[in-house]
Order: C-alpha cells, then sequence, then structure tokens
C-alpha cells in the first residue's frame, strides 16, 4: 500500500476569498480508502478505454512496436538489426507480452495499458491526498483519468511510448515528494528509456532538490538512481547504437523544414482539443491563479517541462500531449481544494460529460487507414507465402503485423529512409536526409536477400519511387501485379 509520508514540501500556502485553502487538513483514517479508491479508479479507467479493445489496431506506433517485438522474439538484436528512435522498454514490454499470449492481438498490451493508467492515477492521487487530504485524492485520480482521454482516439487509446511512460514521471514527482531520492532518480531514468521526452520530469525533480537544500547525500543518490539504469540499457544493448537511435540520429527529424504550416495547424489543433477537454478545470486554475499563492512551484514547473516536452519533438502528434495530463490533473486538483466547494461538483460533472464525448468518439471513430493496411495485408498474404520477405514502402509498419509476413529490411517505414514524417512536403524529404547510413545498410539487406513481393504505398506523397532513386530501381527488377486503395503490388521477376 503506499506510504503517506510527509511531503518535502512547506505547507500550502493559499488566502483564496471564501475558499478553503487553510481550513484545517482532513485526518485520514478511513483504513479502506486505498482498496475503494484503487478499485473505483480501476473501473473508470477500464471505462474510459473502452474503445481501445474495439480494434485492432489504433496507430502506425502500435503496428512498429508490434512488428520490432516479432523480429526481436526471432533473434533480432535492438539497435543492431531491429531499430527504431526510441528507447527500449516499450519494444521489451511488447516482446514480453508477445512471449506469454502471444503475437496475434493487442489485447493483452491494451491490458497492460489500462493497468499503467491506473498506476499513474494512484501516484497522482497519493501526492494529492499527502498535501491536501482524502477528497483531493480522489479527486486528483479521477480527473487524470477522464483528462488523458481528451484527444483524438488514436492517441488516446493506443498503448504507446506515452501511456508507459507517464506512471513513471508520476512516481518520480511522488518519490521527490517523500524525499526518496534514489527511488526518484530511478523513476527519471525508466521515464527517458520508455521515451526520451520522459526525462523532462527532472526538471520539478530539481527544484524540490533545490527546495529540500541541495543535500549533497540526497544529489548523489538521484544522480545514481538516474544515471544507472540508463548506463546499464546502454551496455545492455549496444552502446553506440543506443546514443545513436535514441539522442544523436534524429537531427533532420526534429527539424520542421518542409512542413512548418501543416506543424503548426497541427499543435493549434490538438491544443484545442486538449482545451476543450480540460473545460471544466482550466477556469478554476486561472481563478485561482488571481486570487491565491499556492506555494506548488514544482507543479507548474512540471506542467511547463512537460509543454517543452511537447514543443522539442517538432511534430505536435496528438500523443505528445499526453505528457501534460497528470500535471494539469494536480493543478485542477489544487484549484478546486482552494475553491468553495460547488466548484469541485460543477467542475467534476463538467469533466465527466467532455470524457463521455471522448469516449463515444473513439466508439464511432472511422477506421480508414486501418482498414486500407488491412485490404494491403490481405494482398501481401496472397502474393507472398509465409516464410517470404516483403517490403512495404510506405508509412503503415502494421501491414507487416497485419500480414504476418517478414519485414525483409530493418528500416520499417520510408520515414527512416527519407525523413518523411506527416504533413513534410518535398523540401526536407529524400535519400539525403534519411537516418545517416541507413541506405547503405538497405542497399546490402534488399541486394542480398530480395523481397519476393514490394508494395508501394506512397500514394502520391513526398517519399514516392519517383523522387527516391534508390527505389526506383529496385522496382526495375518487379512487376506490377495488383493495385489496393491506391498501393501498387509489384511481385519479383525470376530469371528464366
Amino acid at each position: 500500500m503506499l506510504s503517506e509520508a510527509p511531503p518535502s514540501h512547506p505547507s500550502l500556502q493559499a488566502v483564496p476569498e471564501g475558499g478553503r485553502g487553510n481550513a484545517p487538513r482532513p485526518r485520514r483514517t478511513h483504513r479502506h480508502y486505498w482498496p475503494r479508491l484503487i478499485l473505483a479508479l480501476t473501473a473508470l479507467s477500464c471505462a474510459t478505454r473502452i474503445p481501445s479493445f474495439a480494434r485492432p489496431l489504433w496507430n502506425p506506433d502500435e503496428g512498429y512496436l508490434a512488428v520490432q517485438a516479432r523480429m526481436l522474439a526471432h533473434g533480432g538484436t535492438l539497435y543492431e538489426t531491429v531499430v527504431d528512435r526510441k528507447p527500449p522498454l516499450v519494444p521489451w514490454l511488447y516482446e514480453a507480452v508477445f512471449a506469454l499470449f502471444g503475437s496475434d492481438s493487442l489485447t493483452p498490451v491494451r491490458v497492460c495499458a489500462v493497468v499503467a493508467h491506473v498506476v499513474t492515477a494512484v501516484f497522482l492521487a497519493s501526492l494529492a491526498r499527502g498535501r491536501w487530504g482524502d477528497t483531493a485524492g480522489r479527486t486528483a485520480g479521477v480527473l487524470y483519468l477522464v483528462l488523458s482521454v481528451g484527444l483524438n482516439p488514436e492517441d488516446t487509446q493506443a498503448a504507446t511510448f506515452e501511456v508507459f511512460m507517464l506512471p513513471w514521471t508520476a512516481a518520480a514527482l511522488w518519490c521527490a515528494d517523500r524525499r526518496r531520492w534514489v527511488l526518484c532518480g530511478t523513476a527519471v531514468a525508466a521515464a527517458f528509456l520508455t521515451k526520451q521526452t520522459g526525462g523532462a520530469v527532472l526538471v520539478p525533480v530539481v527544484w524540490m532538490l533545490w527546495r529540500a537544500g541541495l543535500p549533497r547525500s540526497g544529489v548523489l543518490r538521484c544522480a545514481v538512481g538516474a544515471f544507472a539504469p540508463v548506463a546499464a540499457v546502454a551496455l545492455l544493448t549496444n552502446p553506440a547504437g543506443f546514443v545513436f537511435w535514441t539522442v544523436t540520429g534524429s537531427g533532420a527529424y526534429a527539424s520542421i523544414t518542409g512542413s512548418e504550416l501543416h506543424v503548426l495547424l497541427r499543435g493549434l489543433t490538438n491544443a484545442a482539443i486538449l482545451s476543450l477537454a480540460c473545460v471544466g478545470v482550466l477556469p478554476p486554475v486561472v481563478r485561482v491563479l488571481r486570487i491565491a499563492r499556492t506555494g506548488c512551484g514544482e507543479l507548474w514547473l512540471w506542467l511547463a517541462s512537460s509543454a517543452g516536452a511537447v514543443v522539442f519533438g517538432f511534430h505536435f502528434f496528438g500523443h505528445y500531449y499526453l505528457q501534460l495530463v497528470p500535471p494539469l490533473a494536480l493543478l485542477g486538483t489544487l484549484a478546486l481544494h482552494i475553491l468553495p466547494r460547488e466548484h469541485l461538483r460543477r467542475s467534476l460533472l463538467v469533466t465527466a460529460c467532455c470524457g463521455a464525448l471522448f469516449v463515444t468518439w473513439g466508439l464511432l471513430a472511422p477506421r480508414t487507414e486501418l482498414a486500407h493496411a488491412e485490404r494491403v495485408a490481405a494482398a501481401l498474404r496472397e502474393r507472398a507465402g509465409p516464410d517470404d520477405r516483403v517490403l512495404v514502402w510506405g508509412m503503415h509498419p502494421e501491414t507487416y503485423w497485419l500480414s504476418n509476413r517478414t519485414p525483409a529490411s530493418r528500416f520499417l517505414t520510408a520515414g527512416l529512409l527519407t525523413n518523411f514524417s506527416g504533413g513534410r512536403d518535398g523540401g526536407g524529404v529524400g535519400e539525403r536526409f534519411g537516418v545517416p547510413g541507413s541506405w547503405t545498410t538497405f542497399r546490402t539487406e534488399v541486394r542480398g536477400r530480395p523481397p519476393t513481393v514490394i508494395v508501394d504505398d506512397s500514394r502520391g506523397e513526398a517519399y514516392g519511387p519517383g523522387r527516391v532513386g534508390s527505389v526506383r530501381r529496385l522496382l526495375a527488377g518487379y512487376r506490377e501485379v495488383a493495385r489496393v486503395d491506391g498501393a501498387v503490388v509489384y511481385e519479383r521477376v525470376r530469371a528464366t
């Protein structure tokens, strides 16, 4: 059971007009508080993620992870023959789940995602309860779970990196709040090893260390806790490959050259969607900013560093914004604790209604791209045998998983080879913009063991074979045999 050790920060300082900020802190004597709350949060997490189980796959990230896990299970080596720009914890999680339950369904991984959300909610509830009492604990857990579905369902219902990163970020704040510095550093490391931007939680952690007087032993223990797991993972995989793929090899990807307007519109749209989901929380937070001194600088720093992490990727995909939800939930809880109780009832009601709308959106969302990938996968199964290697030249790695066919290359998307990503036009796309060294490796792979079938799934995008000479030359040894929703299927021409 989570302990309720005294927090390391000074007591809440707030003098609201007619609020409850200076009221005596409620005594926490109910021995059934945590069992009941955890049960309620689990039920709420399941309810808000019903759409997650309504389709086999939600977005290409899930597909990429599923294919990576299969490759690892068949002897692949991370950052050598299995590559991506992400740290290893989530690919390893997928691999472990597939080893236990098989790789034909993502349902077990989705269950893990539900658990991850519950764990995050429990840490936030414990933080809030330790500071502001029982009601605040319940409020924080509920707000987090409902707000965490407040984006496009493709971003919130998928079992991807941010979902598994958030428990570690919440754990880091929880440990820092209780001066458990080794565990705090370990949680920061685990957040980074889940997704690089998870390391942003180090900013509020350092602030809390400073507020604690920068004790030498605390700083050292936190540093060791943060550095040791990252070093161990680097040594366990391939140190040079780990550094390259997770830190130094993504410079071109981080640039917005060629997609400035599209990226700006995407960022504003996703910010607006999340703001709509938070419409019951943001007004109380703004009101408290005007009338009270909260004394919770670490929460504002957590929100600011999370916002910086959203911006840092320069692509503003919706799932990036999930990192904002935990600090928003705690700040909303703080505001509702300070304001009169009627604000709490009104805010929870509005938030619940918004959450219901987003869950409904998830159940009714169109499946256009999934249906396309399924049809292309069916064509691959028809044209290639179970032992054949295939190449899908596109941005939908899930096609490999849906077809149950082996990729002919470690590069599962054209994006790694051309720097294409959603919305980028031809200005920053091409062979010279790909991951350094990727084309030499790619040519070696496809020449050494040519794919039986190639699918050109570019559908007029900037990375099509007409603009990529190496792919165009590769297709010279193939003949077109079918077209599926704009994707062109080629079979290898065998010498007679």
